[in-house]
């Protein structure tokens, strides 16, 4: 069927208030593959006369839509519940009009049971139903002729007559064959559909350079594998590489990001493009494109995928500033210009420009990367820097991705401000990071997480939660203590679906910080490292608990399920995490004070946990290696956290 536009001098519906939407129907909204969503819209006519709102839906690309009645919820309010049935991008719209046949009908009964007259009250109906015939074909016209005669016809029984104005097959005929002219549509608008990896994933970083045998020998892709075994035990699903791709020598960076490199130092990996390539290209240290498509392989034997990362930046080597320096800004010297963000200099990479004249073929060479490593079996991309580009490229690029390979995730590394986040998201970035790392006190995170989850931005913007990154070592990460690194990842992990580390340095706790600032000293950024995988005291056991908590329970593998309950200890976070019909209760306690033990009562909200003030429950807390059980009754109950023993409960609720 097709959608027409209304005659508005004929339309007497009012559409208002569709939701969910996104700036009006320009911006998907985002799901995950088996959410259902209630789309709720206001429609009302003037007068008296009945109406039909019909939710209309298809795929993108496709010819003809599917169109179902919306539910009268009562004071001009619809809704119809939607469930998409494969990942993809969707079209939804709302049409609706004045229902002749319905107000009809309903007076015609009114009438009836008064014993008024029929005879006219028929014939008006005759030329109701013969009006829907005229729009008709085929076997429905057919129909639609002999229900209307049959209505008119004088020679058949009132009973007869009376039955076939009230036949529901008649009614759904009706509306199939309602007047296009008389419709009033709403705006069409946009539903995208993920896989699930888009709400629950579990990111570990690391540097295949530092995977060699000693701090001397450079690390390949067949020794990135040793790796595999142990991450996929901590319960990771994604292995995360920065840039892979050839890098620059030209003003290459020595350790910590010194201007003044030795022959032997490698260079930041984000220094793109040399000799061997380009964004394209694989650096030979690293091994062969047969070299990553077996680590690909070797990655999906543990049900891990692979994820790049992916930098629309150049080093001056690049094969791109020779081969298309339009796409790059020049100096009145004849010199390229290369990125800064004063005070920091980035003397190693150029920035593309995507203000040039030849702007249209740089956007399609852009894309061919992403189209390349999908090609080569990569399914998942972190970008670097997107708010540094056009918004209008990502806008276009991700969603014409998204035609071809639905499946295909992004994760926007953009620590930037609130609007130009959002707006990424709009664009079809699946997570974006956040400002997580920097919100340190309970209330900070509470007011945070109540924003990210509640507002109108969970509907497109999905979180990913770093406690750190090769750029970020957090102050509350600089003190080496044990309590901190755990209590930060129990606190990404619970609060977040979508959560990564910098695995090498969070679970060795690397915390020794560049002088004045927020980073690691001798960054793995700038040179190899060679890290003792099972140096004493690591946290890979503590980080394996928590991972196979959040892989074994529905309630923490969605974020915006979050409800935080109140404490009268301002050091603890407690928050509830439940699934839709209660089977998965998760009540988690964490004290924020990494030095101190810290004790109070906690008022839980039981009405929202279907629990009465009168019963007992039991909690265990996961957390725990032994998972200790207790039995409570009420919403206020006692909590004592030692942070050097544990900094966090996460109890797992059962009623008795």
């Amino acid at each position: 069927m097709s959608l027409l536009k209304h005659a508005p001098g004929r339309s007497r519906v009012i559409i208002e208030n569709l939701s969910p939407t996104i700036d009006g129907g320009k911006y998907p909204v985002k799901r995950v593959l088996g959410d259902a969503t209630e789309f709720r819209v206001h429609a009302f006519a003037d007068s008296h006369d009945l109406i039909t709102v019909d939710f209309c839906h298809r795929r993108k690309g496709a010819k003809d839509w599917v169109r179902a009645a919306m539910h009268d919820d009562g004071n001009d309010e619809w809704t119809y519940t939607f469930q998409p049935w494969e990942i993809g991008l969707y079209e939804y719209t709302v049409i609706a009009c004045i229902d002749h046949f319905g107000s009809w009908r309903d007076g015609f009964g009114k009438k009836l049971a008064s014993s008024e007259p029929i005879d006219i009250e028929l014939l008006i109906g005759s030329e109701i139903v013969l009006a829907a015939a005229g729009r008709a074909k085929g076997d429905n016209k057919k129909r639609l002729k002999e229900y209307g005669n049959l209505l008119k016809d004088t020679t058949r029984s009132d009973r007869e007559r009376i039955d076939t104005a009230h036949s529901e097959d008649l009614r759904w005929l009706i509306s199939l064959h309602l007047d296009p002219k008389m419709q009033t549509s709403a705006q069409t608008c946009l539903l995208l559909t993920e896989r699930h990896l888009a709400a629950f994933s579990t990111w570990y970083e690391y540097f295949p350079r530092s995977c060699g045998p000693d701090e001397h020998t450079h690390g390949t892709f067949e020794d990135a594998k040793s790796r595999l075994f142990e991450i996929d035990r901590m319960g990771f699903n994604i292995v995360y590489f920065p840039p892979i791709h050839p890098i620059g020598k030209s003003f290459r960076k020595g350790k910590n990001n010194s201007l003044t490199p030795s022959d032997t130092d490698v260079g930041s990996p984000w220094a793109v493009g040399g000799e061997a390539g380009g964004h394209k290209d694989i650096l030979p240290e690293l091994g062969t494109l047969e070299d990553f498509k077996s680590f690909i392989d070797e990655a999906a034997r543990y049900e891990i995928e692979v994820a790049i990362d992916i930098a629309f930046q150049c080093s001056p080597d690049h094969p791109w500033v020779k081969e298309h320096p339009q796409w790059f800004k020049w100096r009145p010297d004849g010199t390229v210009q290369y990125a800064e963000n004063p005070p920091k200099k980035y003397q190693d990479i150029l920035p593309i420009n995507f203000e040039n004249e030849d702007w249209e073929n740089l956007w399609h060479e852009l894309k061919s990367v992403f189209d390349y490593w999908i090609g080569v079996g990569v399914k998942v991309f972190r970008v670097d820097n997107p708010h540094t580009k056009a918004m209008a490229f990502w806008n276009w690029c991700i969603l014409e991705i998204k035609k071809d390979h639905p499946e295909v995730l992004f994760l926007a590394e953009a620590f930037t401000r609130p609007k130009r986040k959002y707006n990424l998201a709009k664009a079809g970035f699946t997570h974006g990071y956040t400002y997580f790392t920097w919100r340190n006190t309970p209330s900070e995170m509470r007011e945070y997480l109540t924003d990210l989850t509640t507002s109108e931005t969970k509907d497109y913007f999905w979180p990913n939660f770093w406690p750190n990154t090769p750029d970020i070592l957090h102050e509350d990460l600089q003190v080496n203590n044990r309590a901190a690194y755990m209590g930060r990842y129990v606190l990404a992990a619970t609060l977040s679906s979508n959560i990564g580390i910098y695995g090498p340095a969070y679970e060795l706790m690397d915390h020794e910080p560049f002088p004045g600032k927020e980073e690691n000293i001798n960054s793995e950024k700038y040179e190899l490292k060679h890290w003792d995988w099972n140096a004493k005291g690591n946290l890979k056991n503590e980080i394996a608990r928590v991972n196979a908590i959040r892989n074994t329970h529905p309630a923490l593998q969605t974020t915006f399920n979050l409800v935080f309950a109140d404490s009268d200890n301002p050091h603890f976070l407690c928050y509830l995490k439940q699934n839709w019909d209660r089977s998965d209760q998760i009540l988690v306690v964490v004290n924020m004070d990494w030095e101190h033990t810290q004790s109070g009562f906690i008022q839980l909200p039981l009405d929202h946990m279907g629990i009465s003030p009168h019963d007992s429950f039991t909690v265990r807390d996961l957390y725990d290696p032994y998972e200790a059980e207790y039995t409570w009754q009420g919403a206020r109950n006692y909590i004592e956290l030692n942070p050097h023993f544990r900094p966090a409960h996460i109890f797992k609720i059962r009623r008795l």
